[in-house]
């Protein structure tokens, strides 16, 4: 095995300035410049996710950040407030909110799906 020292995330954003406001201003969460363009992420976990700024950026078509938090309906009403929408997707067997409600299932936890300004795909969820 390879030795490391660290490790962070990235992704890309077509728009940084719409990204910090997002990340910062609805998400709440604390960002910081990390320079040539990009900021950085600083989440609660101790963990880092730097969006650095692509012309050319095309969203994945994949999760790419996810937030686990204590009760998702609450979190999912907050951020309705503050203008989120959140996503449907075929076969997800999603609710009237959004949300694909696995622990009742027993098929693990429960997630909602939401876009970011670039149009990246980002989750709550609630084990």
């Amino acid at each position: 095995m390879f030795s490391t020292t660290g490790a962070f995330s990235g992704m890309s954003s077509s728009d940084i300035p719409a990204a910090r406001a997002f990340y910062e201003g609805v998400l709440g969460i604390p960002v910081t410049d990390a320079g040539m363009g990009a900021i950085s992420l600083q989440l609660d976990s101790g963990g880092v996710v730097y969006i650095y700024p692509k012309s050319d950026h095309t969203p994945a078509t994949y999760t790419v950040l996810n937030f686990v938090v204590d009760d998702i309906d609450s979190t999912i009403d907050e951020l309705v407030g503050k203008g989120v929408t959140f996503e449907k997707y075929d076969g997800a067997h999603q609710d009237e909110k959004g949300v694909a409600r696995g622990k009742a299932a027993n098929r693990g936890p429960d997630i909602a799906w939401f876009l970011d300004p670039a149009g990246n795909i980002l989750s709550i969820l609630a084990n």
